[in-house]
């Protein structure tokens, strides 16, 4: 088990890749969302980019579907600068949530937590910063969406979290789970192994005791989660809108 982290570039990030990729059919047909091509190459050579260009160098990739491609692609990340280890779901779907819990292992004390298919231009570090200091068991970045794009889930207003619900809506709901998280191993201690477990449901746990942090962030988030995302990260990334 990794040392606990005292600067947010000790922490790995756990990237959650394992999902079927059903909206972005046929392009997933046979090949996992992270090997997608976005501006002349795969997804994930952007998203390596980005966690570099943040200091952050270790990845745990959590896969299931087609996950050995990208380990054919990839190896341990080393002719890319970064560390790559990779856990993968086994017989069946796990679940976001189930994924980390897989992954612990790997994973130690604290890390951050990244979906697969998010593109997220912003400072890693400074929110990293905000969650050790927090002393909370994790931390959850939020926009304010106001349905813009896509569901607003999170009331979050006195720079605290009060509810993250994405089945039941409530009026003061205005922003949304960005996409960008942290959390403590001990967080998943008390939620079942080898089962499927819904991270949304484990940040709700959080919230009701108090321990989900949160952190604004006004820059968009971009993702390939679908066809308009893709082909609009796509154009921004070949234009240089939003760098290389």
């Amino acid at each position: 088990m990794p040392a606990p982290a005292t600067s947010p570039t000790d922490l790995p990030v756990a990237l959650l890749a394992g999902g079927m990729a059903t909206r972005l059919r046929p392009i997933t047909e046979k090949i996992p969302k992270l090997l997608v091509e976005v501006a002349g190459e795969p997804f994930f050579s952007h998203q390596i980019r980005l966690l570099k260009k943040n200091g952050l160098t270790r990845i745990v990739l959590c896969v299931g579907y087609l996950g050995e491609k990208i380990i054919e692609q990839y190896g341990d990340g080393t002719k890319w600068g970064v560390q790559i280890d990779y856990s993968f779901d086994g017989e069946k779907l796990l679940g976001t949530g189930g994924a980390l819990i897989r992954a612990l292992p790997k994973l130690g004390d604290a890390f951050y937590v990244l979906y697969g298919d998010s593109y997220l231009p912003i400072d890693y570090r400074s929110v990293g910063r905000s969650f050790l200091a927090s002393g909370r068991q994790g931390l959850m970045t939020v926009f304010e969406n106001h349905e813009r794009y896509d569901a607003s889930n999170v009331w979050f207003e006195g720079q605290r979290i009060h509810v993250y619900d994405k089945k039941n809506k409530e009026p003061r709901m205005k922003h949304i789970d960005y996409g960008l998280g942290l959390l403590r191993g001990s967080a998943l201690r008390d939620w079942p192994r080898g089962e499927a477990v819904d991270l949304a449901e484990v940040y709700k746990r959080l919230v009701e005791h108090d321990q989900l942090a949160g952190y604004e962030i006004t820059e968009r988030f971009y993702e390939i989660g679908s066809h308009a995302g893709l082909t609009e990260l796509d154009h921004l990334l070949r234009s240089g809108a939003l760098g290389r």
